[in-house]
């Protein structure tokens, strides 16, 4: 898996900083915030650095629970998605991609959740991405 590429400390993760990392998946970072912002305006997200990665990461939450965690890398940006061995069944019968439904099956257990992971690379990771918020906002 590439490496997070915002890893200076001294650098907070700005607009400008963020663009000129995404390359061409400007446009697929632009459709999932516009996504959360029209449809879910109670989500949040907070750029924090954490010293155990040595890297920037988005946390995007709704209240006190979080949806996904997202990572800046070259070209692009992927997120990571956290659900209960419970939801397994319901991501089962997603609309998501059968790639994503195997990842999920396969990853490997923290105690009782797994985790999902979209690297962007075209629209249906967008769309990938709006089923699995839906899904975790409903289901958890």
């Amino acid at each position: 898996m590439e490496q997070p590429i915002l890893i200076d400390k001294t650098h907070f993760p700005t607009e400008e900083i963020i663009y000129s990392h995404l390359g061409k998946t400007k446009p697929l970072w632009n459709s999932v915030f516009d996504f959360i912002h029209i449809n879910h305006p109670d989500i949040s997200e907070e750029w924090r650095y954490y010293n155990d990665g040595k890297s920037w990461l988005m946390k995007v939450t709704r209240k006190s629970k979080t949806i996904f965690w997202l990572s800046i890398i070259k070209g692009s940006f992927r997120t990571t998605f956290y659900f209960t061995d419970k939801a397994e069944e319901t991501i089962n019968k997603s609309s998501i991609s059968s790639k994503l439904k195997k990842q999920f099956c396969d990853a490997k257990r923290f105690g009782k959740i797994r985790g999902l992971t979209i690297t962007f690379k075209n629209k249906k990771d967008v769309e990938d991405t709006k089923a699995l918020i839906e899904l975790k906002l409903r289901n958890e």
